[in-house]
């Protein structure tokens, strides 16, 4: 079996699907396989995949389900993941000739510690720059959101997780109607329970489209209430600082003004915060609308 599976959650991205596939077949290391969870796509995808299987450059497993949105790629990808490690790969990003190379190296230094559940590292854009900033050479461990909250670190960072910790966890919840709940979810309770190996080098290249969720993130915002709301609960409860609390609490009662479900507003630890925060979570709400009104 192989060391590691990157996964690559797809819908309707045949247009540049190519980019994963290519930097996949230049790896120097080729201990990995390839899942794409093809998220109901009706464009091309299937019969490219079914190529490049004929190809037989790498292996290749190919699973097909009605669109769920990115967090049921997600949960149908960890339900079939069986190598020790996984990474996701988005349709729109590639990664470096050593990409795999430096994570097994790094994964053989620190796997004998159980409270490690992976290893994070960086992203860079196609000119190689980082986003945002590296993480502190001191650090010998730490966790996602302690980066953020604690470091300063900046950016978005790829994660590598250890097949059977992600598997403890429940699934991201689908809600009726709804496509995206927040990936950080999942990142969040893991940080409870585990550390994180930092690797200060660039294992992913992310090449942001017009039809993604980054750029789309207000559109995203308003459409999917009860998926941010279902996130911002769990930010609101696990967040280190008063400031973090805070903050996804006035976005907490946004997203319930769109949702129409007000009883989200009773489901955290903080009750009293969110309701104190009712009044600055109405004028976010105002300005989201003002936002995706105009972008129409």
């Amino acid at each position: 079996m192989k060391k590691i599976t990157v996964f690559t959650p797809t819908y309707n991205r045949a247009y540049c699907l190519h980019q994963v596939y290519e930097s996949l077949i230049r790896q120097s290391n080729q201990n990995f396989c390839w899942l794409i969870v093809d998220d109901g796509s009706n464009d091309n995808t299937k019969e490219l995949v079914r190529c490049w299987n004929k190809d037989g450059k790498i292996e290749i497993i190919y699973i097909f389900q009605e669109n769920q949105g990115m967090h049921g790629a997600h949960n149908t990808a960890y339900a079939n993941i069986e190598t020790e490690l996984n990474i996701c790969i988005d349709s729109d990003d590639f990664l470096p000739n050593n990409a795999i190379a430096l994570i097994l190296e790094k994964w053989e230094a620190v796997k004998e510690d159980d409270s490690i559940a992976g290893i994070v590292g960086l992203d860079a854009d196609k000119n190689r720059n980082i986003i945002g900033t590296a993480i502190p050479k001191e650090l010998k461990r730490c966790t996602l959101s302690g980066l953020y909250q604690n470091h300063g670190v900046k950016g978005d960072k790829k994660l590598v997780y250890r097949t059977d910790i992600v598997k403890k966890y429940p699934p991201y919840p689908i809600f009726k109607g709804e496509r995206f709940v927040p990936l950080d979810y999942l990142y969040l309770l893991i940080d409870q329970d585990y550390h994180l190996a930092p690797l200060n080098e660039v294992l992913i290249i992310v090449d942001y489209q017009l039809d993604g969720s980054t750029l789309n993130i207000f559109k995203q915002y308003r459409k999917n209430p009860r998926g941010f709301a279902f996130s911002r609960i769990s930010r609101i409860d696990y967040g280190s600082t008063f400031v973090e609390k805070l903050k996804n609490s006035i976005h907490l009662v946004s997203s319930t003004l769109f949702s129409r479900d007000f009883s989200d507003l009773f489901k955290t630890k903080h009750t009293l915060l969110v309701v104190l925060s009712i009044p600055l979570g109405m004028l976010l709400n105002g300005y989201v609308q003002y936002k995706t009104a105009i972008s129409r």
